[in-house]
């Protein structure tokens, strides 16, 4: 048989035996009541494609998906991209970056953005020059043409920007930037690609 063990307060008899008389248990006892089991965690039910269309990562995938092809329509005439588009933006913002300074600024990885340089080199809108005192490193400069390309594409990715956001009114369209900042300044830290903004 298993005895619960109480706390006892215990007194000497005459006879020379020791008596332990039960105690109370009370809010002060030094043997608290054994916690309760943890509650176990909702049961989630089996994921359907409607739970998955309505997971915040996939709408924006899809959001995603959704601003390259608008970009990609406006430009057409350019034949560019906006990967492309937003590499030469940096450069003329911030000339003289290095292809790891370009990955930086706009938060790509390193093989995505020597791929995409090595095709605007091609074109003749980018060329690699040595840096002045690091002679391991190769910095980036626009060339006339790509300058002239960037002002020439900048029209169309305005239209680009207003087709996509044509849906939203403009406190809309103001408070999903406000959102997406927030969502992204507070998961920025986990992504292998660090975005370094000027200023950083």
């Amino acid at each position: 048989m298993i005895r619960r063990l109480t706390s006892c307060a215990k007194a000497t008899l005459p006879s020379g035996r020791v008596s332990c008389e039960p105690l109370p248990v009370t809010a002060s006892s030094p043997f608290p009541p054994a916690p309760h089991p943890a509650d176990p965690e909702p049961r989630v039910p089996p994921a359907t494609l409607a739970s998955l269309y309505a997971r915040p990562g996939f709408k924006l995938r899809r959001a995603h998906q959704i601003a390259l092809s608008v970009f990609a329509d406006e430009c057409r005439a350019f034949e560019i991209t906006s990967t492309q588009y937003g590499i030469l933006v940096a450069l003329r913002e911030r000339p003289g970056l290095d292809q790891v300074g370009v990955a930086q600024a706009l938060g790509l990885d390193r093989s995505t953005t020597g791929m995409v340089v090595g095709l605007l080199e091609g074109r003749g809108f980018l060329r690699r020059d040595q840096h002045a005192t690091d002679r391991r490193r190769r910095v980036l400069t626009l060339t006339e043409e790509g300058a002239r390309l960037v002002e020439a594409i900048a029209p169309a990715a305005e239209r680009a920007r207003r087709r996509l956001l044509a849906p939203l009114s403009p406190e809309e369209a103001e408070a999903l930037a406000a959102l997406l900042d927030r969502l992204l300044g507070h998961h920025d830290a986990l992504v292998r690609v660090p975005l370094m903004r000027p200023g950083d």
